[in-house]
């Protein structure tokens, strides 16, 4: 329906929904600062701001006079029809609405004042390898989180987890995802067992070099620019743990983190959320569609295979260093001019177990993503009491990757997740390395020369494939339509195993 005849209910709605979007995108601020620049004295003042600011989104959310305009809309024909943009955007605000009216104002300022004081108390006890001094906090988050997803309902033969991964990975279920993740642990697992058995480990000891944290900045915005994320309205800064932020039209903030000595992390972390940040750039968030379902990425899966896509198909690649390595060295004063292409690109596909997430090899990640699952599912479900949390992480660790984990900071605390009640989040790092493999395989189909481009430092032609195909859609199409639509199938765990045996076996000359 064009624009000039939409009706007034509509046009009402979607002015409603604007401006709901626009107090989230305050949210979202509040949060970044809270992560980036704020003093830690503001701690309390902040998680009363974010309560305070909680209560009004959703009391807005949730309004009697956004359920009639709503009702009216869907009462519609013209406007009802889910193969308009219209009409898709009206089932999703159907189901955004449906689900806010199931919480209680005070459940939603409760839970936003405790992620805030809990946020504050991890980063404390992550920095003192504290965990007893966060349980406190941690256990509140999860109560009120546990209530969430009992308000939110699942349903029969279900569990209340299931209602929590709903909010990030829409119609998806535990018992789903554990479908997928078991026949996969086991395939990595041999795959990782293969290769640490029969192949040899690529050199990897001059990646350790000491290289300055402000040139190593320097490095990550000239590379992300180069790969399409416009600094005109977006900004890269540091945090502890990386995160993007896409705040509305014009404003998308990254974060990432350095060590002297660590400069994959670095590397990895900022051509990771560049992928988040190109996602949120690339949405249709201008004129009156911000706020509203078309605006929003679809879920978290297809949100993470941006990201896991420019930090692994993209940035581990020979034809992306290829172009890289020549402008690292220059930002490096030629730290690695000793080190030949074929030699720097094998230490970036290493298939080493290794103890934190954001840190590890493509083969091992998804065996992190694993553990927290099971380990998030337990404690939801009651099955792990949140005291006895660092045992269990500890013995499922030893289970999964072979470590013996020395202490609860590269253990249950490395992760800022859980302190923010992001239960369900986890599953979907996995979901979106398999998104990531497929839409892989189907892109240098359709653009056959795209390794020649990469290596001459050309990635316009890739990024307008994401565009076309994933970001402009928003949440018109549901995560597996949309994969059946960019790929022609249905999800699939086999693309992301080729992906592994075509790019790591070679690292290890097997």
């Amino acid at each position: 329906m064009p624009t000039a005849t939409l009706p007034q209910h509509y046009t009402d709605l979607i002015a409603l929904q604007r401006e709901s979007g626009t107090l989230g995108s305050i949210a979202a601020n509040i949060s970044w600062d809270q992560e980036t620049y704020m003093p830690a004295g503001g701690a309390g003042a902040r998680a009363e701001q974010s309560s305070l600011l909680a209560g009004i989104i959703h009391e807005r959310n949730t309004s009697s006079k956004l359920g009639d305009l709503l009702a009216q809309c869907e009462a519609d024909a013209d406007l009802s029809d889910e193969s308009t943009p219209e009409g898709a955007s009206l089932r999703e605000m159907r189901r955004d609405y449906d689900l806010a009216t199931k919480l209680p104002t005070d459940l939603v300022k409760a839970l936003a004042l405790a992620q805030s004081t809990a946020q504050e108390t991890w980063k404390k006890s992550r920095a003192n390898n504290d965990f007893p001094s966060f349980v406190d906090d941690l256990t509140k988050v999860l109560d009120l989180t546990r209530e969430k997803g009992e308000c939110y309902g699942y349903k029969e033969g279900g569990e209340v987890y299931d209602a929590l991964i709903n909010e990030y990975e829409p119609d998806t279920t535990a018992k789903e995802i554990e479908v997928v993740f078991t026949p996969l642990r086991d395939r990595l697992s041999a795959f990782i067992k293969d290769l640490t058995e029969n192949g040899t480990a690529p050199k990897v000891d001059f990646l350790h070099r000491s290289i300055a944290v402000e040139k190593q900045h320097a490095f990550g915005q000239a590379i992300t620019a180069q790969l399409g994320f416009d600094y005109n309205t977006g900004r890269l800064d540091t945090t502890t743990h990386p995160f993007c932020s896409g705040f509305g039209p014009g404003d998308t903030r990254m974060t990432t983190r350095y060590e002297p000595t660590n400069f994959p992390d670095a590397v990895g972390s900022t051509m990771h959320e560049c992928g988040h940040g190109l996602y949120e750039q690339g949405l249709p968030k201008g004129g009156a569609l911000f706020g509203t379902p078309l605006a929003a990425a679809v879920s978290l899966g297809i949100h993470e295979s941006q990201s896991r896509m420019w930090e692994n198909m993209v940035g581990r690649g020979k034809p992306f260093w290829n172009w890289a390595l020549p402008v690292a060295n220059k930002h490096f004063d030629n730290a690695f001019e000793d080190i030949d292409l074929d030699t720097f690109v094998k230490s970036m596909n290493t298939c080493t177990p290794s103890f934190i997430r954001v840190e590890s090899d493509e083969s091992t990640y998804n065996l992190h993503v694993m553990l927290r699952f099971e380990l998030e599912r337990a404690m939801i479900n009651g099955d792990l009491a949140i005291k006895d949390l660092p045992g269990a992480w500890n013995e499922k660790f030893k289970n999964f990757l072979g470590l013996d984990v020395p202490d609860d900071t590269t253990g249950c605390l490395q992760d800022v997740h859980w302190s923010f009640g992001l239960v369900g989040y986890f599953p979907t790092y996995t979901l979106g390395n398999l998104y990531a493999a497929q839409m892989w395989e189907t892109i240098n189909e359709t653009i056959p020369d795209l390794d020649a481009q990469m290596a001459k430092g050309e990635f316009g032609a890739l990024l307008s494939w994401l565009r076309e195909n994933i970001h402009q859609h928003g949440r018109r199409y549901s995560a597996a339509q949309l994969c059946q639509r960019a790929t022609g199938k249905p999800l699939d765990a086999a693309p992301l195993m080729r992906h592994l045996e075509r790019r790591v076996k070679p690292a290890y000359c097997m």
